[in-house]
């Protein structure tokens, strides 16, 4: 099996394997890739594709990085794995007490879990025992529009205004939307915007603040939905009002954490400290799959009792793997000794000269950075998931060796933050060539 051809791979890829995302009836062929280092990824052909969405945004100091790798490999031979429940390790110790220490006061209590959906429907299903076990009927979860937050049953709850879900309606329970104000580069309806929906709030919780539990958020950038993007100040404000009505805030930073929007955390540049933090993706530098939902003493309190009936009956097999904890602290260690965040920087700098230079494109709408992340709409282009030109893009950047993805008539960069600046001014070249093409 490990010395077939690629057609011989393809081929029983094809028969085998479901791929997601993806309509398996029209798709091309997947590229077998079978290697990776750096911002590079190697397909069996031996062709070098430059990773421009850190391979669905969980590769943040490059691939195969070496630290990472050999802290893995330590911790395979030591504990591969054992049951969270009644056991622990000292990764998982020692992974709690950093990100703790990372993190703001109060976030410092740490469940374990597998992925980013998984991280948000514990958030949500803590928020919602929190108020029953105290008594207290809250049973109304509050969320933006175009706010995406995974593909379990809660997540997608939280996420049904981005219209992935049609099928799973009937499945899926109520999340009350309130109008998002996505802004970019000189937005002069910026601030009607923010105050459209800082007075949709204020109606909202006239009405239904003493029986909402929660609402959750994505912190500075909403991913799947186009990258769209918000000021902070709106933030502090939207939280300010959700306190006062003593509503749990849960920030989703399963995209945007570990250095994604320009800090370690979205939150720090917010000012706020959520409840409930999720956190994924980066977590482990890309190796490993692992999460975690962060929340402050008073969720975590709301929990003890004397019997069972308070406790979170909620677990994985692989809660706290020792072998993801490994990756996550090698990872999170690589932030200081290799100066990541000035990295972050240099990376944008980079996007906000290149964007720059398409002001003038009559192609391009609404451009806007944040962090590693910038994004810009290609006027022309159907703006729904999986559109035909969206596709014509995302091949004329593969058959230049360079992967990216993007949504609807967003186009977007995510590099890996080890990316140099020939790497990232080439993938910004390509996209001037496309839109030079005809696009």
């Amino acid at each position: 099996m490990n010395m077939m051809n690629q057609g011989e791979l393809l081929a029983l890829d094809r028969r085998h394997v479901w791929h997601p995302f993806t309509q398996e009836l029209t798709a091309s062929a997947p590229i077998p890739m079978v290697r990776a280092h750096a911002a590079s990824l190697y397909s069996q052909d031996g062709q070098e594709y430059l990773d421009m969405i850190s391979s669905w945004w969980v590769i943040n100091h490059g691939h195969t990085h070496p630290m990472i790798a050999a802290a893995i490999a330590q911790q395979a031979a030591t504990l591969e794995q054992v049951i969270f429940a009644g056991c622990t390790h000292p990764k998982a110790v020692e992974l709690a007490v950093t990100l703790a220490n990372h993190l703001p006061q109060g976030l410092e209590r740490v469940f374990f879990s597998d992925n980013g959906s998984t991280a948000v429907e514990i958030a949500l299903k803590m928020a919602r025992q929190f108020w029953h076990n105290q008594g207290k009927t809250r049973n109304r979860f509050l969320a933006f529009a175009g706010g995406y937050h995974g593909e379990t049953v809660g997540a997608m709850s939280a996420s049904r205004s981005t219209g992935f879900f049609a099928a799973f309606e009937s499945m899926l329970f109520p999340v009350d939307m309130l109008p998002y104000p996505a802004t970019w580069e000189q937005d002069d309806a910026l601030e009607s915007k923010e105050a459209e929906a800082l007075a949709a709030l204020e109606a909202y919780l006239e009405r239904y603040g003493d029986s909402c539990a929660a609402v959750i958020l994505e912190p500075l950038i909403q991913g799947a939905s186009g990258m769209r993007m918000c000021r902070p100040e709106f933030l502090q404000k939207f939280c300010h009002l959700v306190r006062q009505a003593h509503i749990l805030i849960i920030f989703d930073e399963v995209m945007t954490g570990f250095g994604r929007s320009g800090t370690l955390f979205a939150l720090e540049q917010v000012g706020i400290t959520p409840d409930l933090l999720a956190l994924s993706k980066g977590l482990t530098g890309g190796f490993m799959p692992l999460a975690v939902t962060v929340c402050q003493p008073h969720v975590y309190e709301a929990f003890l009792g004397q019997t069972f009936s308070t406790a979170l009956a909620h677990g994985h097999s692989f809660t706290a793997n020792p072998l993801g904890c490994a990756a996550a602290l090698a990872s999170l260690n690589l932030f200081t000794t290799e100066n990541t965040m000035a990295r972050v920087v240099a990376i944008e700098a980079i996007h906000r000269e290149r964007l720059g230079g398409l002001q003038g494109s009559t192609k391009v709408l609404h451009g806007r950075v944040q962090g590693s992340v910038a994004a810009l709409e290609i006027r022309g282009i159907d703006p729904h998931y999986g559109s035909d030109r969206g596709g014509w893009l995302k091949n004329f950047f593969l058959k230049r060796a360079i992967l990216i993805r993007p949504l609807g008539n967003v186009f977007y960069l995510l590099p890996p933050f080890c990316t140099s600046a020939q790497q990232l001014h080439r993938a910004w070249d390509v996209l001037e060539e496309a839109l030079e093409s005809g696009l």
